[in-house]
């Protein structure tokens, strides 16, 4: 089996991993609403946050980024000896964070994808995992507004991995999930501007 043939199966199966919808499966598990009922109605662990169960939040925060990290990191650390490197990685996470924005086991409806792409990140490039993530931490911190720490980390991350560390297959896949992240934040882009975006914390 050659190594584009094999690059392809890896993200393929990247993407059906990533289609996993964790906010949808944890809050049926646990006997909530579905997350696409309410509040955004997007399936992911700020919205599930809003039913008011935390652990169900937690829970659908780690397991999204960690669909996103596992694939990454097991191509990286056993793609090696297939002929697999960076550059097939960084399709991998790509695969991943797809599979979260169009799940394929969800009618392709699935969330907006940012725990997906920072466990991409760090899975990629640890230190621009954090560079990122501290990024949204401070906006988040300061603003409450989880949306805007969300946009703005996603479009700092292809310039730090560009500026701090090299001109590679991170960048394009930081650059491509970034654009993605932004445009599926486009209502959030809305309620910004006009002063009606919820803060962490609210309910719906």
């Amino acid at each position: 089996m050659n190594d584009t043939l094999l690059s392809l199966l890896a993200t393929v199966a990247a993407y059906l991993i990533g289609s996993l919808s964790f906010a949808v499966i944890f809050s049926k598990l646990m006997g909530l609403a579905d997350p696409r009922s309410y509040g955004s109605g997007n399936p992911g662990a700020t919205n599930v946050l809003r039913s008011g169960n935390k652990a169900a939040a937690i829970l659908t925060l780690v397991f999204d980024a960690l669909k996103g990290y596992l694939p990454v990191l097991a191509v990286l650390i056993w793609g090696e000896r297939y002929g697999l490197g960076e550059g097939t990685a960084a399709l991998v996470g790509l695969g991943a964070f797809l599979g979260h924005l169009w799940p394929a086991f969800f009618k392709f409806k699935g969330g907006k994808g940012v725990a997906t792409a920072a466990g991409v990140l760090f899975a990629l490039n640890p230190l621009l995992g954090v560079a990122t993530l501290a990024t949204w931490a401070i906006l988040v911190f300061f603003t409450r507004l989880v949306s805007l720490g969300s946009i703005v980390a996603a479009l700092f991350a292809p310039l730090y991995q560009a500026l701090i560390w090299d001109m590679g297959p991170i960048v394009g896949a930081a650059g491509l999930m970034g654009l993605l992240l932004v445009w599926r934040h486009e209502a959030n882009i809305k309620r910004l501007f006009a002063g009606t975006e919820s803060r962490l914390g609210a309910k719906k």
